[in-house]
């Protein structure tokens, strides 16, 4: 939830920002097909930031529903306020979100979950996310992809933490090379933590080339049924 825009190289900024939306809206479409969202939802967004990167925000961007959006993040976005009508920002950590169970009908949290700390701090963040919503989506890069797309480093992400985070510190990276900032997740981590909660999901995974480049879940506390 971090702004990271500030630490990308200048001469990829400009393409990576398109490529993120590209990918990031094309998992939410195809997941609104499942979701049906309803004009009635109430939505959470969680890890809004005040940066005006070309895919920061993006579902506030394409979400139809935008006075039914509640956005949450740790930067003060509350611009997002004024750009969309009927929206509300809340500064607040998505391990401690300041709601009451069940409050939204539906949470998103697109590529934030990567970005909260420890892999403790990840269990508290989905508890959370599951706690106030009724449906939640979830998407995050996956660690067992070859590329790395925050650091754009191949391979070297899959060495043991240490080593990764002692090498982005070597090569200029420093921002990514703690662990409250990057801490990637592949599919056998992920859904222990939704194993370990007794939540039920089922996974969407977004591709290239036959990999799996993105992480993509639908959580609910109910019988998930009518999206299988």
């Amino acid at each position: 939830m971090n702004n990271k825009s500030k630490y990308i190289a200048p001469g990829l900024f400009g393409l990576r920002e398109r490529i993120a939306f590209k990918v990031r809206s094309s998992i939410y479409k195809k997941m609104e097909l499942l979701l049906k969202p309803r004009k009635s939802w109430s939505v959470l967004d969680v890890g809004v930031t005040n940066d005006n990167s070309f895919d920061s925000n993006f579902f506030e961007k394409i979400y139809p529903y935008k006075n039914k959006i509640t956005a949450v993040g740790l930067e003060d976005a509350s611009f997002l306020e004024k750009k969309y009508k009927g929206l509300k920002f809340f500064k607040a950590n998505a391990l401690n979100l300041p709601f009451e169970d069940n409050y939204f009908d539906l949470a998103f949290c697109s590529a934030v979950i990567e970005h909260v700390g420890c892999y403790s701090n990840q269990i508290q963040c989905v508890k959370e996310l599951s706690r106030v919503s009724n449906l939640c989506l979830i998407t995050t890069p996956n660690k067992s992809f070859p590329l790395e797309f925050h650091t754009l480093t191949l391979f070297i992400h899959w060495l043991p933490p240490r080593i990764f985070r002692y090498f982005l510190r070597l090569t200029g990276r420093k921002f990514f090379s703690y662990e409250e900032n990057l801490n990637l997740l592949n599919q056998f981590e992920i859904e222990s933590i939704f194993d370990k909660l007794k939540i039920n999901y089922i996974s969407n995974h977004f591709k290239f080339l036959g990999l799996r480049t993105n992480l993509v879940y639908i959580i609910s506390k109910k019988n998930l049924n009518n999206f299988i």
